[in-house]
């Protein structure tokens, strides 16, 4: 039974590929306090298992993966990265190189005392950093050396046997080196410095967690009396009797009729004005001198909640509470803000700054959330349907300009068609912000590309290294994991001082930035629940953009240096 099921391997090796990855992404998905193996390695594992059975995989079907993987990674972070390196996060992204350097020093000066190949240090890079995507461009890069066959094979099988062996204390071990150690190295209580930038940036504290102004509101109806403040007065005029506020009269009942409210609308003495704001507000201003009124029909407001997609450049780097200020946001209110490949939540405070290729999450009466999406930018619109004519032609593109060699000298120079498949993400990703008319690919799409992408690219890479795996883990040893914790630990604890005396990164956001220059998103989840607040992720976006982009070229970078 054994012998066939292993000759049927053998002979259609793409079952060997499924396999690998049902049982990475089965065991990947259990984890311990929030931290586990994680797909990628995972598979890793279960393909060099399924390699002891020396399966043959055709080339082309990784690299085609793995084209498809580093193009869903540029487009995802493009808005990002060209904001960090453009204007607005120039500091945060300067930061993001500096930390990336550190992570190349760390692991070429690690290979170098250890005396490792370049496959070997390669595995050793992309472990500690956790950055499996520098293993393809490494790949190219070993291939172009121009050595006999049998040492590229030799160095190739080396690769995934150090990954796997400082995969582990890469995911796990910065989690704790940032989380746990790092408010301590730095001395900071981060919950603490969390409240004190939410109150430095306008937030309030309230149930439901930072910038509840803008959100968390309700719709109460209230009697306007004979002589009352409001009364004779326009809507915006009335609503500005609390400035510090942001409430807003959608209807008005006017004996039989019903009024949908504007803002030039004139409220009359006896009119039922249906209000809309913060629970707080409602009943502790404004119930305490009004009267309140059960008016079932005059609630019913037409109102939902809408996606927006920013565009806008007029919007871009606004705050928010430069937003509520524009007639535009008049009775709309705001629950949610992602940002990046990741979808990070962003705090919603009033200095919260809005760029585009932000995701609002809006609600209020249809009109006015009609009113607010031209403004901002353009519905993002549930769909499963993806651009494939664009993401085909959009890799192409990126694979010949990759594929172009140029020389210095005797020196051939080229991005490879990995890097150019990546830089064409990041210009297409941040194009598709400023113009999202064309090139939708759905979040699904997106980590499918990612996820699957990788991950069938890391199971052909273990089946195919499977039969050398053992005797390099023997030969490598216990040093290689001890190593991968030095190589692991300094970049993060050289961030961390750097962050905070040379940049003087707010003590808030300033291991959220760390988290994101090595995208250890793992950490990033352990820093916001120690800090119980989300304000880190502040910090988490630009540096993530910059980072992954140069973590996965130091591939490349790492095996010219030590070639």
């Amino acid at each position: 039974m054994f012998e066939w099921f292993a000759n049927t391997l053998r002979a259609y090796p793409e079952i060997a590929i499924f396999l690998s990855l049902a049982l990475g992404y089965y065991f990947g998905s259990f984890t311990f306090r929030g931290l586990g193996l994680g797909a990628v390695t995972a598979t890793l594992i279960a393909a060099v298992i399924i390699g002891q059975l020396g399966i043959t995989i055709s080339p082309p079907l990784k690299a085609t993966f793995f084209l498809m993987f580093l193009f869903a990674i540029g487009y995802g972070v493009g808005p990002q990265f060209v904001r960090g390196i453009a204007k607005d996060g120039i500091p945060q992204a300067i930061f993001a190189v500096v930390v990336c350097l550190f992570c190349l020093g760390s692991a070429y000066f690690g290979a170098i005392f250890a005396g490792y190949d370049v496959g070997s240090a390669i595995g050793l890079y992309a472990g500690s950093q956790t950055i499996s995507a520098s293993m393809g461009l490494a790949t190219d890069a070993i291939n172009r050396l121009g050595l006999p066959a049998d040492q590229t094979k030799t160095m190739l099988d080396a690769m995934p046997v150090a990954y796997a062996v400082t995969y582990i204390f890469g995911t796990v071990g910065s989690a704790i080196v940032l989380a746990l150690i790092g408010p301590a190295l730095l001395n900071i209580d981060l919950e603490a410095e969390c409240k004190r930038y939410e109150e430095e940036h306008g937030g309030k504290s309230a149930a439901g967690g930072a910038g509840t102004a803008w959100h968390n509101y309700e719709l109460r109806a209230y009697r306007v009396k004979e002589g009352g403040k409001i009364a004779g007065l326009k809507v915006t005029d009335a609503e500005r009797l609390l400035p510090s506020e942001r409430v807003f009269v959608e209807r008005i009942r006017r004996g039989s009729q019903l009024i949908e409210a504007t803002g030039d609308t004139v409220v009359q003495a006896g009119d039922i004005v249906a209000v809309a704001g913060r629970r707080e507000v409602l009943v502790d201003l404004i119930g305490h001198a009004a009267e309140e009124v059960d008016d079932r029909e005059l609630l019913a407001v037409p109102a939902g909640g809408v996606d927006v997609y920013v565009t806008s450049k007029d919007i871009n780097g606004k705050t928010l509470a430069e937003l509520a200020s524009m007639p535009a946001s008049r009775g709309v209110f705001l629950r949610k803000i992602v940002r990046g490949a990741t979808a990070t939540d962003i705090p919603i405070l009033p200095n919260t700054k809005v760029h585009r290729g932000d995701i609002l999450t809006l609600v209020g009466r249809n009109q006015d959330l009609a009113a607010a999406t031209n403004a901002i930018g353009r519905a993002d619109k549930q769909t499963d349907i993806a651009d494939v004519a664009f993401i085909g032609a959009a890799i192409a593109i990126g694979a010949l300009v990759g594929a172009i060699v140029y020389k210095i000298g005797s020196i051939p120079l080229t991005l490879s068609t990995s890097g150019g498949a990546l830089i064409s993400g990041l210009f297409f990703g941040w194009l598709r912000s400023v113009h999202p008319t064309f090139g939708r690919i759905p979040s699904s799409t997106v980590w499918f590309m990612n996820s699957v992408g990788l991950n069938v690219f890391i199971a052909v890479v273990g089946i195919s290294s499977g039969p050398g795996f053992v005797a390099g883990l023997q030969q490598l040893g216990f040093s290689l994991f001890l190593w991968g914790i030095a190589v692991t630990t300094i970049p993060l604890v050289l961030a961390m001082y750097v962050g905070k005396y040379v940049f003087r990164f707010h003590p808030a956001i300033l291991l959220g930035c760390c988290s994101g220059a090595r995208t250890t998103t793992a950490s990033l989840g352990m820093i916001n629940d120690r800090a119980k607040s989300q304000i880190p992720g502040l910090g988490y976006t630009v540096t993530y953009a910059v980072g992954n982009t140069l973590l996965t070229i130091w591939g490349m970078v790492l095996v010219l240096l030590l070639a």
